[in-house]
């Protein structure tokens, strides 16, 4: 089979693997369509994605989708031509999270995820042709939902849990801060739980039109000389961006709640905080998701729709070009999707 393969900064490749089997309780996927992420593009570009470290050749990508080909021991309940997209993690070890920390099992200490190298051995993704999982980690599509669609499942449950963790958003005006494809899914959860008014902003034209389109009500070009609301209840920020922070915390509505989705650097930077204190703001960190993914799936078969967000889409033997475009901004790229097996939808 063939797969995205990054060997190191500024080299990935389309090698030839072996077939994978699946072993007992697992399922084989062939997988049709992957999104590429905010990490795929730090594994290539630097040979490393936050604190993981490559250290072996590493198959990209936890956002995917496709159809199960075969079936391991023990699986009983999953039969072939199953469409679904996948839950990427994986805890590791049996320990109990705290009492305080119940079903929060995104804050497990270590978590094995599809295409990270934050463990060694690493755990490798679905830009492949083929990927052994878990059936549990399976997530079935209905029929309105295509595969296409179903790898965009993981990153819309990263923004569902964000407008989670901002409380219940029905009637409110939102401001979402950083419109690339996070912060635009960002945009359609926080429509769909409910929010009043939506107010999206980001430098680039192309990334705000995009929000829009995904059902922002006012879409800020920042560039531009657009200024963000005033005293918005609940802010949610996409850019991850320590430089917008200062501006984003004086949007925020004195003892509002800011949510932050937006990867912040790990090292030492400037920001201007200040008002996180005179304000009473409640700032708080959001972190993949627990289980939105089921969710995610069901939003769409309702109707949510998150095409706007596919900008791209290009075939696995041009996964590198893929990966230039989905990291450069003035190619006005939002969500770049790798067509990889034979889709039928």
């Amino acid at each position: 089979m063939r797969a995205v393969v990054v060997h190191g900064a500024g080299d990935v490749r389309v090698d030839e693997r072996p077939d994978p089997r699946p072993g007992p309780g697992e399922v084989l996927l062939a997988v049709e369509w992957g999104g590429i992420c905010g990490s795929d593009l730090a594994y290539w570009r630097h040979g490393s994605s936050g604190t993981a470290t490559l250290r072996h050749p590493l198959v990209l990508g936890h956002e995917f989708a496709g159809r199960v080909v075969a079936t391991g021991e023990g699986v009983d309940d999953v039969e072939t031509g199953l469409r679904a997209t996948v839950h990427p993690a994986t805890p590791v070890g049996d320990e109990a999270l705290p009492e305080r920390l119940a079903g929060r099992t995104n804050l497990h200490a270590q978590v094995r995820y599809c295409g990270s190298a934050a463990l060694d051995p690493h755990t490798d993704g679905g830009f492949a042709e083929l990927v052994a999982v878990r059936a549990d980690q399976l997530r079935a599509l209905p029929d309105e939902v295509s595969t296409q669609h179903g790898a965009l499942a993981e990153p819309l449950a990263v923004a569902m849990h964000a407008v989670s963790r901002a409380g219940d958003l029905r009637g409110k005006e939102v401001l979402v801060n950083g419109c690339g494809p996070i912060g635009s899914l960002v945009v359609a959860a926080a429509k769909h739980a409910g929010a009043a008014r939506v107010v999206a902003a980001d430098l680039s034209a192309a990334s705000a039109a995009v929000a829009r389109r995904m059902g922002a009500d006012d879409a800020r070009v920042l560039s531009e000389g657009e200024e963000l609301p005033a005293d918005v209840e609940v802010a949610i920020e996409a850019s991850g961006a320590p430089g917008a922070l200062g501006a984003v915390l004086r949007a925020t509505a004195r003892g509002g709640t800011l949510v932050q989705v937006g990867n912040l650097p790990g090292a030492a930077v400037q920001a201007v905080l200040g008002d996180l204190v005179t304000r009473e703001i409640t700032w708080v960190g959001s972190y993949r998701f627990v289980d939105e993914i089921t969710d995610a799936v069901e939003a769409m078969r309702a109707g949510l729709d998150v095409s706007p967000v596919v900008t791209h889409t290009f075939d696995l033997d041009d996964a590198e070009k893929a990966l230039e475009v989905a990291g450069d901004r003035s190619t006005g790229s939002s969500k770049v999707l790798l067509r990889i097996g034979g889709a039928q939808d």
